[in-house]
């Protein structure tokens, strides 16, 4: 059955309320295919999806989400995180892909060359520095991208792509006529020890999904009218 994708988008809302009914399991590898799809910078995929499935994972991580609502009430947990030392998990198939679908050289040059050197930001961001202070110079001259260079601005890149592809999951979740929360409070390095992550992972969001209960949250949704916040310029 067709699905209105702008009536999709309405519906889909912030449940702080599940019904215990459970949700299949393959509600959440539909949505976990969708999620994979989602647009990304430079098509690195420095994306990980971590699906609480067990009693221990799910109770560890509620206190971890600071004991909201959601997560105590979630009939699954997920946990969106990004990592920009993952391009290196993605070279050769990128390599592979680039080679079979005969690139062009301008995009093998990009896999090949530019994408190594701009994942790379050194020992206390030495590397990172000087692309930066490179970039800066060249900017005075003509417009390029100022950025990313450090490690803090491929973090950033990398979770924008997390964020991209936890929307599509969502919506996908929404799709099938389950509900989701999109949770920003955690402590993140709790979250990450209970996953056995290092440092470099930057946790996203944890996502619950279950069933919204009759009244989903305190009160109907509310979003600024759009002339507050499109600018035609």
């Amino acid at each position: 059955m067709a699905v209105d994708f702008f009536q999709l988008v309405r519906r889909r809302r912030s449940a702080r309320h599940f019904t215990s009914e459970p949700v299949p399991a393959e509600v959440i590898e539909q949505a976990l295919e969708a999620a994979i799809w989602a647009p990304n910078s430079s098509n690195v995929q420095t994306w990980d999806f971590f699906w609480a499935q067990s009693s221990e994972s799910k109770a560890a991580l509620i206190p971890a989400c600071m004991n909201q609502a959601p997560a105590r009430k979630a009939q699954h947990l997920i946990v969106v995180t990004a990592n920009p030392k993952l391009w290196r998990r993605s070279k050769q198939p990128l390599a592979e892909w680039v080679q079979r679908e005969k690139g062009p050289p301008p995009v093998q040059q990009y896999y090949g060359k530019i994408i190594p050197v701009t994942y790379t930001w050194g020992l206390l961001n030495c590397i990172g520095w000087l692309k930066k202070l490179g970039v800066t110079m060249i900017g005075l001259i003509r417009p390029i991208m100022r950025r990313p260079c450090l490690r803090g601005e491929l973090e950033e890149v990398a979770i924008k792509s997390a964020a991209l592809a936890a929307e599509n999951f969502v919506l996908a979740i929404t799709a099938q006529g389950y509900d989701t929360c999109m949770m920003e409070g955690f402590d993140e390095p709790r979250v990450r020890k209970i996953l056995g992550l290092n440092r470099f992972y930057r946790v996203a969001m944890v996502i619950a999904v279950g069933r919204a209960g009759p009244k989903p949250s305190w009160g109907e949704q509310f979003r600024l009218p759009l002339e507050m916040v499109v600018h035609k310029v």
